[in-house]
């Protein structure tokens, strides 16, 4: 065993008393379609995956790269499968859990799929794992860290044989950000991100790890949860997914990751990054794998994804609001 260091230079400290986080129990690794390929290779024998349209190319780039064969379904604009496939022996489903506001029909999915379930779980970092099914994770959509991925299984999982991470050229961007250099550091995050996803399937880095023990999960979870409600409470009326809001309410999930904002501006993404409200759009392959008239098309176009997470409060919120009905 290599010996412990004694003095030199301070090294970056987290809380002395660790904390548990979600889904302690889960094999750790170093991204979230690691944690898919890690699942896949230990199931075995594999006649065909069914995927999403509407999901990140990440999830079928893992599919081709080893070499399974993929079918693609349809949902609705409820979020839901358009028309469940009855699967044969080796056949397998992925499903989204569409920003961590679908827990209560991944239940419903458990029930028909069982064992030949795979949830996709890269957007709801604290929804209750089932352990009738296969479910992956992303810590990284949830929290700042520079690596992470975690798969739950009802089958043994062995990372023993892979590497650790190395996270130490990694962190750039997330030192920026905290310092105030949030435009500076993100092609430093693509560059990470593009890395990541090109990488090596290994373990979780031992920095990712330690900030993962380190953080107050209860706060993370009842802020998100609180902007959440406070942005729909402002915007429901005017999103084109207010049907599905209701019927998917909030206390239905753990905790969602992003507010879905189904809007008709097609100016509204590019007026809040000018007010420096970042948003994303998930996913722009999508648009090239589905036609206009079809809802995964409509849902990527449409949809803008409005940050409610932890660093922010009911000021935030307001001129998130604010922006969306000011029409400059």
């Amino acid at each position: 065993m290599e010996k412990q260091f004694i003095g030199g230079y301070l090294d970056w400290e987290f809380s002395i008393k660790t904390n548990p986080f979600p889904h302690e129990e889960g094999v750790l690794v170093n991204s979230g379609h690691g944690a898919l390929q890690l699942i896949l290779q230990h199931i075995g024998t594999i006649t065909k995956v069914w995927i999403p349209y509407f999901t990140c190319n990440v999830v079928l780039d893992t599919l081709k790269r080893l070499r399974v064969k993929h079918e693609f379904y349809h949902i609705n604009y409820d979020l839901e499968v358009a028309e469940l496939p009855q699967l044969k022996n080796n056949e397998y489903f992925i499903y989204t859990n569409y920003f961590g506001i679908m827990d209560r029909y991944v239940d419903f999915l458990v029930k028909i799929y069982g064992t030949q379930l795979i949830i996709d779980n890269a957007q709801a970092f604290f929804a209750y794992p089932h352990r009738k099914c296969h479910q992956i994770y992303s810590p990284r959509k949830f929290v700042g860290v520079p690596d992470g991925g975690i798969a739950l299984s009802p089958m043994g999982l062995d990372i023993s044989y892979l590497q650790h991470s190395k996270s130490y050229d990694t962190c750039q961007h997330l030192l920026m950000r905290s310092e105030g250099f949030v435009l500076e550091g993100y092609d430093y995050f693509k560059k990470n991100d593009e890395n990541l996803g090109f990488g090596a399937l290994a373990q979780m880095s031992t920095i990712t790890q330690k900030i993962l023990h380190s953080l107050d999960y209860e706060t993370i979870i009842s802020t998100r949860r609180y902007n959440y409600k406070y942005l729909n409470s402002h915007l429901q009326a005017s999103n084109g997914l207010k049907e599905l809001l209701c019927r998917r309410d909030i206390e239905e999930s753990v905790c969602p990751m992003i507010y879905p904002f189904y809007t008709d501006d097609i100016y509204l993404r590019a007026r809040l990054i000018k007010q420096h409200i970042f948003v994303a759009q998930y996913w722009p392959n999508v648009l090239e794998w589905c036609t206009p008239n079809e809802i995964e098309y409509s849902l990527c176009q449409h949809i803008i994804p409005l940050p409610i997470d932890q660093r922010y409060d009911e000021e935030d919120m307001n001129r998130i609001v604010n922006t969306i009905f000011s029409k400059k």
